[in-house]
């Protein structure tokens, strides 16, 4: 999890969208969890296409295609990393902003005034790789930003959101 200092910027990608009035507080990549099933897709494809090409032999033809296939596979995992490594969720002092996408860039936004109940879930594998969801929900509207999946430090992440959404009031009379 990355807490911003006061002077620190946000990612290129994500500094566009956000306000002139607005400081980013925290800004993190979702879990590289996220990309587990992609990783064994392309694992999975690589022995399958071992077994394959020494099964059908030396017929020149096959093998090609065989190959082929797998490099493709290759090729949406080497996309699929790409849109992970550009995808992020941003907490600033007004609002919660997911951005996702590599060429439709996706925006989600939820105002942190507008938050009436936020809770997260962790699954055993989340428990074990260390990474979570959020759900959000807003006065029975429905919300651009819901769900957000494969978030990484969970607990420190809720108890720093919860904070700014119910501060102290103790804190706030000073």
């Amino acid at each position: 999890m990355r807490l911003v200092a006061p002077g620190d910027s946000a990612p290129a990608s994500v500094n566009k969208y956000l306000l002139p009035h607005e400081s980013q507080v925290i800004t993190v990549r979702r879990h590289p969890a996220v990309l587990m099933m992609p990783v064994g897709l392309v694992l999975g494809g690589l022995i399958v296409a071992a077994v394959l090409t020494n099964w059908v032999g030396a017929a020149d033809r096959p093998m090609n295609w065989i190959w082929w296939g797998w490099l493709l596979l290759l090729g949406w995992f080497v996309w699929r990393v790409a849109e992970w490594s550009v995808d992020y969720f941003v907490i600033t002092n007004q609002r919660m902003i997911l951005t996702t996408g590599l060429i439709t860039r996706k925006v989600g936004m939820m105002p942190l005034a507008k938050v009436t109940d936020m809770s997260f879930e962790r699954s055993i594998m989340g428990r074990l790789l260390g990474y979570g969801s959020f759900v959000l929900e807003s006065a029975g509207q429905e919300q651009a930003l819901r769900t957000v999946d494969y978030l990484p430090y969970p607990e420190q992440l809720y108890l720093e959101v919860c904070e700014m959404i119910f501060p102290n009031k103790e804190d706030s009379d000073d």
